[in-house]
This record gives C-alpha cells, sequence and structure tokens, in this order.
C-alpha cells in the first residue's frame, strides 16, 4: 500500500473553499486534470460521479476515466471518497481536510492506493505521480479560488 499526504493554505475563507471544492459540478474549472464531470447519483451528503481527464502526456496521451464515489462531511468540513471503478488501482481511497490557518483555508489530501500488478506503475512510481500532480492541481487550484 502507498500513501500520499499533501496540503495547500488557500486565502480565502473556510466556507467558501469547502463549498467550491464540494461543487464537482465545476471541477473542470478548478482542475487542470478534468475534461467532464459526470455526476450519477445524489443521495444526502454522499455522490457517486464520473471523472475523466484530458490526455495525459506522461502516459503517451491516456484518456483516464472512473466512477468514484464521494461523502461529505459539512460538521467536520471533511470528505471520504474511493474509487468504484478502479482501473489501475486495487484500491484508491482520498480523504480531504479543510480547516482555517493564518486567516485562510489549509485544504489537505490524504490518497491510499496500491496498483494492480497489470498497471503501468507500481506502487512506489504511482506515488512519485500523485505527489506531482497532487500538487500541481493544488497550486491550479489555489490560483483559481483566490482570484475569484
Amino acid at each position: 500500500m502507498a500513501r500520499t499526504d499533501n496540503a495547500v493554505v488557500i486565502d480565502k475563507p473556510l466556507d467558501e473553499v469547502w463549498d467550491r471544492m464540494n461543487d464537482l459540478e465545476n471541477w473542470t474549472n478548478l482542475f487542470t486534470e478534468y475534461a467532464n464531470v459526470e455526476v450519477l447519483e445524489r443521495e444526502g451528503n454522499t455522490v457517486k460521479f464520473r471523472l475523466t481527464t484530458h490526455p495525459d502526456p506522461e502516459y503517451d496521451g491516456q484518456v483516464w476515466s472512473w466512477v468514484s464515489e464521494r461523502t461529505m462531511d459539512p460538521a467536520s468540513y471533511t470528505s471520504k471518497s474511493h474509487r468504484i471503478e478502479t482501473g489501475p488501482f486495487e484500491f484508491m481511497n482520498i480523504e480531504w481536510y479543510f480547516e482555517p490557518e493564518n486567516g485562510g483555508t489549509k485544504m489537505r489530501w490524504v490518497q491510499e492506493f496500491s496498483m494492480k500488478p497489470s498497471a503501468p506503475a507500481n506502487d512506489e512510481q504511482a506515488e512519485e505521480y500523485l505527489n506531482k500532480n497532487t500538487a500541481e492541481q493544488m497550486k491550479a487550484i489555489k490560483e483559481r479560488l483566490e482570484a475569484s
């Protein structure tokens, strides 16, 4: 099993960051990697959705698509997600945490996963890729949220 743990501080109030990051239909305007977000089902604070990426230049233009389920807990400003369609992963779980920090909001993502033996990367390679990509996405999200 591999694990990543990344965070960024966004110069916006907690409630605003929380609301914007849980507006899945707007993720294509926040993340640079997502070409499409399709909400498949909503029940209370749980959303089942399909993500489709833009072509990935690090994997010969591969377009990735999968279904995930995300449950948001507004009382604790946390969310937990897991991939239903796991693709190259044996499993992929993601927890997001939001908390006030220095007049802004600290957004932290913890990802736990394991790659399938047939995947194009092993756990260590995927961890390196995800840490790099997460930092890029958090930077883009920070810039886009702070600009609005």
